[in-house]
Order: C-alpha cells, then structure tokens, then sequence
C-alpha cells in the first residue's frame, strides 16, 4: 500500500458545508435538492476558465450540468486538471464531434427488444429504469439519453419491460442501469426487485451505480433492508480516481456489503484522469480496503465531444501489465473495448502467449522471463520411477 493510500489520509466530513446540519448533510434527498445545476451557481464557488466557462453553456443542448455538494468538495478549485473536475465540469472541448464519435456509441439503440431494455447477449438483458444522475461525468455513453438535454424524451415503461423478460425464458441475468437506478424511491425499487425475483428463469440482478460515489448517503438502513430482502442484488459501483475514495464512501460499500451485497468496480480509463500506473495502482487498492473487486477498465467510448478525455488504448494496455504480478488478482481489472456499433465487450490484454503449437505454449511472466509449457500429456509426466521421491507410505 502506498503512504498516501492510508486511510488517516481519506477525505472526510462536509467541506464547503460545514454549516449545513449534519442531518441534513447526511439527507440524500438534501444532497439531490442542493445540487450544482447551473452556471451561476457554479461560479458562485469556484473559478471557471473560459473553457469551462462555455461548456457549461453548451451543456444546456447536451447533458446537463450536476454535482453534488459531497461530489463538489473532492475537487481542487485551484486546479483546473484536477481529475474530479475534469470529470463532471464541462468544457468547451464537447462541442467539438470528431468523425468516429456517436450519439450511440455501443449500438444500444439497434439492439432493443423493447424501448429500455437492451437484449444483445443471449442470457442477459440491460434494463434502462430512469433518464436521470446525481451527477453527469462528461463521458457518459448515455449522454443522448440522461438528464434529456437532447430532448430523447425517455420515459421507461416498467411493465412492457418486465413482460418482455418474462416471455423471454433464456434472460438469467438483469442488469439495472440508466440514468442510476438508485435514484429510484425505496418504494419502485423494492417493486422492481420483487417482481424481478418472482420471474423463475431470472437467476442473477445486478444494478450498475454510480450513487455510493456521488452521494453515500443513499446508501440508508432502509436501502439495506431492500437488497436482504431481495438479495442476492450484485452491484457495479463506478470509481474513476483514488480521491473518490473517502472514509463516507468506506462506509457505504461497508453497509452494502453488510447487505449482502457482492461489490465490483468498473473505471473508465479517461485521459488526464487515471491513464497512469501510479493513479490506477493506488484506485485499486483503496478499492480492495473498501470490499470492492475491480472488475473492469474500458476504453472510454466514442461518445460525441469526448476526444478530449480518451486516453490511448496502450495506456490501458500499459497499466494492465503493470498491476499484473505486482498486486494481488483480485486488484487487476480486465480492459476491455465496447466495441463501436453494438460488438459487446471485447477484452484487451498485454501479450503474454509468444508461440504455440501442438508441442507447447511459450509464455512471458510479469517479468519478462519465458516459460513453457508442454500440450501432450506425455510430456507432463516423468517416466515411472524417475524423478519423483520415493514414498514409503501413503495416507487416504
């Protein structure tokens, strides 16, 4: 673990609200009520440069401006490469649309069963249950759909959804996404989750999330008692940068996983953000402290007016091969590439296999060495009698 990684060093407590009340601080519904939406109230507490400055006017036509106070507080106000900022502060760079963006990036759109429900693998389906964020990081893949600036006008029809779902016997797995389904009041959530485990042939839910990171406070006892009472809910929360990771966010994937609720993390790798071995190093095991599994790396996707926070691919390549060998497994991420136009996840991975033929598989370890390893069975034994110790007694 890094110095900077031990937890007396996690940010905490309420900031630029130090007035507020803690209960209202520690109010989700507060948190919502008090968000940043507009341009003057954003330059009411911080500098913007004249970049930021226009796209936050542009963000009117193309996804809303919207932070949390507690999302607020880990930015640097006197930086303007601060990775939080860069993440969830518009910039004039969004309205420029280079020629390989899209307004639907992973062809979601062509691969509807119904309007909010995606169906492109076989035994799994992703439910689309609102149009709205806490906050909107300016690469969302959605940003065609959240927050409506550009008046897609989506309204999820619940029920024509979990039809579909039911007629379709071969969905084992659901995944709730949006806009954040935790966004939802206890009252449709805990509706949805029972009529989700009621259909027989569903076997896995999952819900993707980026709530516990913009606002821990909604993860309440009452959000607890819906994921016991439902469970088992998976869970992928979304955690880009190792400041994202303070002792209120600790206590939240503590209380979820006190739910029983298994917790994975997908970054996206984002230039100027975490497109660097140190960065990704010290995010994963601060992820690792919080009982949550890093399961992804994506490429950022060619969403529109998003050049500007695409790293190079080799970047995630590079990271890969870094983690690998110098952290445990269970710290090392897969990276994988959306594939534009609707392919599904492809993963990337560093070249680990140099040859292979009927004879063997030449392989290189984190280190550089090569190993080998033989294919034909003949090979993987001694010849009776040599080379192994003799034994004078074996125990069943």
């Amino acid at each position: 673990m890094y110095p900077e990684d031990s937890r007396e060093r996690w940010f905490r407590g309420q900031g630029h609200w130090s007035g507020v009340p803690a209960e209202q601080w520690g109010d989700w519904r507060w948190q919502m009520r008090n968000r940043i939406t507009r341009l003057e109230e954003l330059e009411e507490r911080m500098e913007l440069t004249p970049e930021e400055r226009e796209g936050c006017l542009f963000a009117r036509s193309k996804l809303s401006l919207a932070i949390t106070p507690y999302f607020f507080n880990l930015m640097n106000l006197e930086d303007p490469g601060c990775p939080i900022r860069r993440q969830i502060v518009p910039r004039s760079e969004e309205m420029q649309v280079s020629p390989e963006e899209l307004l639907d990036p992973v062809g979601e759109e062509s691969s509807m069963g119904v309007d909010g429900l995606v169906h492109r693998y076989p035994d799994r389906c992703l439910f689309l249950v609102t149009n709205v964020c806490a906050a909107y990081c300016r690469y969302c893949t959605r940003s065609r759909l959240v927050s409506n600036a550009q008046g897609y006008d989506f309204h999820p029809n619940f029920e024509n959804a979990l039809k579909y779902i039911e007629e379709h016997t071969e969905i084992r797995d659901v995944l709730l996404s949006g806009g954040d389904p935790l966004l939802l009041s206890d009252k449709k959530l805990d509706f949805l989750l029972g009529r989700l485990r009621a259909i027989k042939h569903v076997e896995f839910i999952r819900i993707g999330s980026r709530i516990p990171v913009f606002m821990p406070q909604r993860v309440t006892p009452e959000l607890q008692d819906i994921f016991r009472k439902h469970g088992p809910v998976w869970m992928s929360i979304h955690v880009n940068h190792p400041r994202e990771c303070t002792e209120e966010l600790y206590e939240a994937t503590e209380k979820l996983t006190m739910a029983g609720v298994p917790l994975g993390n997908q970054s996206v790798l984002l230039k100027g953000v975490n497109d660097d071995v140190d960065t990704m190093t010290s995010l994963v095991h601060r992820l690792l402290m919080m009982r949550v599994r890093p399961y992804y790396l994506y490429q950022c996707d060619l969403i529109t007016g998003s050049r500007h926070l695409r790293a190079d691919v080799s970047k995630g390549i590079e990271i890969i091969k870094a983690l690998r060998g110098h952290s445990t497994g269970y710290a090392v991420p897969q990276f994988v590439i959306d594939a534009p136009g609707g392919g599904g996840k492809i993963p990337i991975n560093p070249e680990y296999v140099t040859e292979m033929n009927e004879n063997e598989i030449v392989m290189r370890n984190f280190e550089g060495k090569e190993f080998r390893y033989p294919l034909q069975d003949g090979n993987l034994l001694a010849p009776v009698g040599e080379g192994l110790p003799q034994q004078e007694e074996v125990l069943v």
